[in-house]
């Protein structure tokens, strides 16, 4: 199979930030710096190793039938901890259907995640409380989504006022493939437009499902921005600690009233697109063996162990805790209970409209009729 890629990862990162190297070295950059100390890098290495043992804990659910879907992060971990770690309390994020990195260094327990995938909840985190929205499965609507919300919090003079602890932004989170979508588009116009608090924060991941990116752009993705009046920059996705300063750069931003940016986080779905998903069928071995020499979660241990920030004891917990974690989310996914159709009339709307009610109703008397027919 021959699709023109040439599969090697230094492809497209000439231009990008790193501050770290794929081997664990320290790098400068003219324009960004990363301002966390060792005890952040341990947490970017915790947080990531929890996340991809969640992940192949849902993929071992699915194949055994206990999930209906289960789309993998395997390989953008870097790229979701690292902005989620440069957002503050007080801004919000909206994810597509992959960011489980997000979702959850925002707060949401796991679990949540593996309900929705499971088919029996919508979705019942505290999406205020939190500050992240719920999955967007719909390829791009997050993008409007987005947007009108930093038009919201800039009208409510939540941005701009200088008080660090009350101005707030957004991340909007989305892939390659979203890009080709209109919405992400309008959404960048009216961001622009509206100068609205937005970090459009584009995870380009080499595929849209089963399309290279050099069929979806001829251009990096990146400068697109430009043509929106705003400024973009590509980053190496793999290294956590470049991913942390630029979303951090571009929250600063956005939270002081300048306006939107947009990031392209340059890294590599390892795994299939979803469990539905064949990735044999359309990309080469020798693509995927040497984007797993750029491994995110391997570039940070390597620092860690070069520079004694951590040492075997720290790793050692740091696995004891996310197998345990897994072995919960199994526990619990199993005992989910099933929620009956009725249920799910409260799922609606927080108060229940007329119309809604008399459905109901309409239901409980259809249910009612198998048991008196007994």
């Amino acid at each position: 199979m021959d699709d023109g890629r040439n599969g090697v990862p230094e492809g497209g990162l000439e231009d990008a930030v790193q501050l770290l190297t794929p081997t664990g070295e320290r790098v400068d950059h003219p324009d960004y710096a990363f301002a966390g100390d060792d005890a952040l890098v341990r947490d970017f290495y915790a947080d990531m190793v929890r996340v991809r043992r969640v992940d192949a804990e849902a993929i071992a659910l699915q194949r055994q039938g206990e999930l209906g879907l289960w789309p993998s992060l395997l390989g953008q971990e870097a790229a979701q901890i690292g902005a989620v770690h440069a957002m503050r309390g007080q801004d919000y994020a909206f994810p597509t259907y992959r960011e489980h990195g997000v979702t959850i260094g925002r707060g949401v327990d796991p679990l949540r995640l593996l309900a929705m995938f499971r088919g029996i909840d919508p979705g019942t985190w505290d999406i205020a409380g939190l500050g992240v929205h719920l999955y967007s499965i719909i390829i791009g609507t997050q993008g409007l989504q987005a947007t009108g919300y930093g038009m919201g919090l800039e009208r409510d003079g939540l941005v701009g006022s200088g008080d660090p602890e009350r101005d707030a932004a957004v991340v909007c989170f989305f892939g390659d493939g979203a890009t080709s979508q209109g919405d992400i588009n309008e959404g960048l116009v009216f961001a622009s437009s509206f100068n609205a608090p937005v970090v459009f924060f584009c995870q380009n991941n080499q595929w849209a499902i089963s399309e290279p990116i050099e069929r979806q752009s001829r251009a990096p993705l990146y400068r697109r921005a430009s043509g929106f009046g705003m400024p973009g920059v590509r980053v190496d996705g793999n290294d956590a600690l470049a991913v942390h300063a630029v979303t951090t750069a571009a929250l600063d931003r956005a939270r002081s009233g300048n306006g939107p940016t947009f990031i392209e986080a340059y890294t590599y779905r390892m795994g299939a697109h979803t469990t539905s998903d064949d990735p044999t069928k359309y990309r080469l071995d020798h693509e995927l063996a040497q984007w797993r020499e750029r491994d995110p979660i391997s570039r940070v241990r390597a620092y860690l162990e070069a520079t004694g920030a951590a040492d075997e004891a720290f790793f050692a917990a740091v696995d004891e805790e996310s197998d345990a974690l897994a072995t919960r989310l199994r526990r619990d996914c199993l005992s989910l209970p099933e929620p009956t159709l009725a249920e799910t009339f409260d799922w609606v709307y927080a108060t229940k409209s007329p119309e809604l009610v008399e459905q109901l109703a309409r239901h409980e008397e259809y249910v009612a009729s198998f048991e008196e027919a007994r």
